[in-house]
């Protein structure tokens, strides 16, 4: 099994800082948990207010189905709210290498 990386971009609304973003996702960390195939996830905030959100995963099926899954069973969020839709990219990619303190994986 190739592990995967899920990866978003994008801006919050204005008024929407970082800090509330990340308070507001208690639910979706939680829903998150328990999807199959989830390993942990990573929310970044680069300079010009871009937000990356990564999520690494047992594979690109899994990740893509969880996404799918997300964003029907907890479409009612108000983190959704807080996205400018207009910025959003996402996609999944298999990780073709790897490299950890424990050695070269994948």
């Amino acid at each position: 099994m190739i592990e995967a990386v899920e990866f978003t971009t994008f801006k919050l609304v204005r008024g929407c800082s970082g800090d509330k973003f990340i308070a507001a996702n208690a639910e979706i960390d939680a829903w998150l948990k328990r999807q199959s195939g989830f390993r942990s996830r990573r929310t970044l905030g680069r300079d010009d207010g871009t937000i990356v959100d990564m999520l690494l995963g047992d594979s690109a099926a899994e990740s893509e189905a969880s996404m799918h899954r997300l964003m029907d069973e907890l479409r009612g969020s108000p983190v959704h709210k807080m996205i400018d839709q207009r910025t959003v990219s996402w996609g999944v990619l298999p990780v073709r290498h790897c490299v950890t303190k424990r050695g070269t994986v994948a």
